[in-house]
């Protein structure tokens, strides 16, 4: 760590300015060309060793001490959640990190996260796979490992999914509206908004009135079977 330079150095003896000084130059790698004869001077006064000069030399960088401890901290709180909150891990990951998610795939269940994933292990294989491809498996090696560690997921529902949260619900993790390819943020947040202040839709026809959302997001929620059992109108027939 680059504080323990300037520690050292004051320890030797060196006053506390040219301690950091010195520091301040090593630590971002510029020792070769900003120490000078000054600098080697008053470290050979204090009995610096030569290998600790060298050394010096050779440094590019060095991280701060207090920046290693907070990512630290950072590491071991993450840590703890994953092993003994592993649901509201998931989901608080799921919702910061959802670009990649495919909502529709993961409504299918473990088995069919497996088998796309096998698909786009065979086409990186070949060398066929797209960039969208690898980092759609770099997020199902996430959803993976947390389906197998038995964490459910709940289907995107037409009155409780969030817009774009993954919410922690019964102890699984409900989709959000935004997990659905095709359905947008501003689609989200009305689907999302309208459902909380609607306590049954009359039909699919006062849905898409009520959110103003478009035919293709429609079609999108019908296609994964969130819209089923909700009729296509709010008229009666008489016959």
């Amino acid at each position: 760590m680059r504080d323990s330079i300037m520690t050292y150095l004051m320890h030797k003896g060196l006053e506390d300015s040219m301690a950091f000084k010195i520091m301040e130059i090593v630590r971002k790698g510029n020792a070769t060309k900003l120490l000078t004869e000054e600098h080697f001077k008053a470290m050979r006064e204090h009995n610096v060793p030569e290998w600790y000069i060298d050394s010096c030399m050779k440094i590019k960088y060095m991280f701060p001490k207090a920046h290693a401890a907070a990512y630290m901290i950072a590491a071991l709180r993450l840590g703890w959640y994953k092993v003994h909150k592993p649901t509201e891990y998931y989901a608080a990951y799921f919702t910061v990190r959802s670009e990649n998610i495919d909502g529709a795939l993961l409504m299918q269940g473990h088995n069919a996260v497996k088998t796309r994933m096998n698909q786009i292990k065979q086409m990186q294989a070949a060398h066929t796979s797209t960039d969208k491809d690898d980092k759609d498996y770099a997020t199902l090696q996430i959803v993976n490992e947390m389906m197998a560690r038995g964490v459910e997921v709940l289907p995107v529902d037409i009155y409780r999914s969030e817009a774009k949260t993954f919410r922690v619900e019964d102890g699984k993790i409900r989709l959000p509206f935004s997990s659905l390819a095709g359905v947008g943020d501003a689609a989200a947040d009305a689907l999302a908004e309208e459902g909380k202040k609607t306590s049954e839709y009359l039909s699919i026809e006062d849905i898409q009135i009520k959110t103003k959302v478009t035919k293709a997001v429609i079609e999108t929620l019908a296609s994964v079977g969130v819209l089923k059992g909700i009729p296509e109108s709010s008229q009666m027939s008489l016959f």
